[in-house]
């Protein structure tokens, strides 16, 4: 007897193993293609994970799972709503799960929580990032309190996976009520320009109660969220550039807390960028702090975090000699680059998520203090503003700091200082390291002698002039060991390089305790 005679692939098919096929197939067609039509020029949940994923590589789960019955709509849906499963970007996995809108309007009922919460356990048991694609209509009303106990059991999730695995939300859609607050606990959040919309009480319900007529845009549209109120990180121009966002970031991103960053190779920064150059000998005249930045990180490029919210602050991601860095600088294009409350919040959770993930933090400070006014001081900068002191303190990643130009008073304190923990710090010969600006100082110091003199302008200028010469500069803070190097600008990268070589091993154990508790 032949080997191919004894071989089960040889043997014909039953009748019963065809029917059963057929059923299968069946059912399988009629999961891929239930829900209804979709709004024009939209993608569906499906084509919008195989735009995300490495062509070919997506393998769905809960495919058969089937809407509870229950209520007016006996209806029961394979998927119920919700297409989950995992896949690869540029060949490293994740979990996935997108809202279909076509299906009960993408509301969570049930089923459609028990599927994606079981996606959130199985990210955290492989240990790979997890990514939402939001477009539903939040809580199923006719399934009552058993979709609101899945929302809750989702953010528990959430909650449970924050600083293990990354956690990225993209906003394709309305995602209103409940529904918002899953992705305002997740790490970064993305919306498409025109047709995003994040808000816990739509316009509608705003007039019937309040009788304030707005639009869904102004309330909580893409631009609204990335500029006005911070609840996102990214603006898309459409939906591919939104998936396309989230590949970059995760190129950035070690796949969760226990792992590194990928490693690239090095690339140098642009050749044409002259770091000598770029401070300007006039110390109220503003530069554009992403020229420096752009001169030390490979090729030049910056991932920008949340860069229409709180400009006066810059984070980001790159590259340093391949490896992921997070850059916190102050930016003087804006309000001096002065330290307020949207951007010290800002700041402070993107220094807390790089702490989360092993990546290293570069500080670049131009900064004159925190921002005063009774508007401040009203909406709590003392508690908001102390967020970003807590959050350098806290984080025991390498930091490496590089004092510009300008570190006054709490500016200096709280934009990686010494004091606070930093492990490196550096400074070019233009910095100004002191309470206050010269002129302040000057003013406060000697009020009296200005009142009493016959030429109170000749005898500021020089008062002035001693004081910068004494205090405003770095070498007295280098004398007590508060600056590490004053360096040349273009040598800037050397010593990053450096700096991040000798501090890749480093251990900062902390306290044994539950966790501390942030002034929120």
């Amino acid at each position: 007897m032949t080997l191919e005679a004894t071989t089960s692939w040889a043997t014909p098919l039953s009748d019963r193993t065809v029917d059963r096929i057929t059923v299968l197939e069946s059912r399988r067609t009629r999961a891929l293609t239930e829900g209804g039509p979709r709004r024009r020029g939209e993608y569906g949940a499906r084509e919008r994970i195989e735009l995300l994923l490495d062509e070919g590589s997506f393998t769905e789960t809960g495919l058969f799972v089937r809407a509870r019955p229950g209520g007016d709509d006996a209806r029961r849906p394979y998927g119920d709503g919700v297409v989950t499963g995992y896949g690869l970007v540029d060949g490293r996995p994740v979990c996935v799960f997108a809202q279909d809108s076509t299906v009960f309007g993408g509301s969570m009922g049930e089923a459609f929580g028990e599927k994606t919460i079981a996606l959130m356990d199985l990210a955290m048991k492989t240990g790979c990032p997890v990514i939402g694609l939001n477009d539903g209509g939040g809580a199923r009303i006719q399934e009552g309190v058993a979709s609101l106990a899945l929302y809750a059991e989702l953010v528990r999730r959430n909650v449970q996976a924050s600083g293990v695995i990354p956690q990225l939300s993209v906003i394709l859609g309305p995602c209103a009520g409940g529904a918002a607050y899953s992705p305002a606990i997740t790490d970064f959040t993305v919306m498409v320009d025109g047709a995003s919309h994040m808000f816990v009480t739509g316009p509608d319900v705003i007039e019937a109660v309040t009788g304030e007529r707005t639009s869904a845009e102004e309330l909580g549209g893409a631009r609204t969220s990335n500029s006005l109120n911070g609840n996102a990180h990214f603006l898309a121009a459409d939906e591919v550039e939104a998936l396309d966002t989230v590949r970059d970031l995760l190129s950035y991103l070690p796949a969760n807390n226990l792992e590194r960053p990928p490693q690239y190779a090095p690339v140098a920064p642009p050749a044409d960028v002259c770091l000598d150059e770029v401070v300007p000998d006039r110390l109220g005249q503003a530069y554009d702090m992403r020229d420096i930045l752009r001169g030390v990180v490979d090729g030049g490029e910056l991932l920008e975090i949340q860069e229409l919210f709180a400009p006066n602050i810059i984070c980001a991601l790159a590259l340093v000699e391949g490896a992921s860095v997070g850059i916190v600088a102050n930016q003087p294009l804006h309000a001096a680059g002065v330290l307020d409350i949207d951007a010290s919040e800002k700041a402070a959770r993107f220094v807390r998520f790089c702490d989360a993930f092993g990546i290293p933090l570069l500080t670049f400070a131009d900064v004159p203090g925190y921002l005063s006014g009774v508007r401040q001081e009203q909406a709590g900068i003392i508690r908001r503003g102390a967020k970003l002191l807590y959050a350098y303190a806290e984080a025991t990643v390498p930091k490496v700091t590089v004092v510009v130009r300008k570190a006054y008073g709490g500016g200096y304190a709280v934009m990686g200082s010494k004091h606070l923990g930093a492990d490196i710090n550096l400074a070019w010969p233009t910095a100004r390291i002191a309470v206050m600006g010269a002129e302040g100082a000057v003013g406060i110091l000697h009020r009296r002698e200005l009142a009493a003199a016959d030429d109170p302008e000749a005898l500021r200028a020089g008062l002035v002039a001693a004081y910068e010469s004494t205090y405003g500069t770095p070498y007295l803070a280098a004398e007590r060991g508060y600056v590490d190097a004053v360096i040349a600008p273009r040598d800037t990268r050397t010593h990053l390089v450096r700096a991040l070589r000798a501090l890749r091993g480093k251990r900062a154990p902390m306290p044994t305790r539950r966790h501390g508790n942030i002034p929120l």
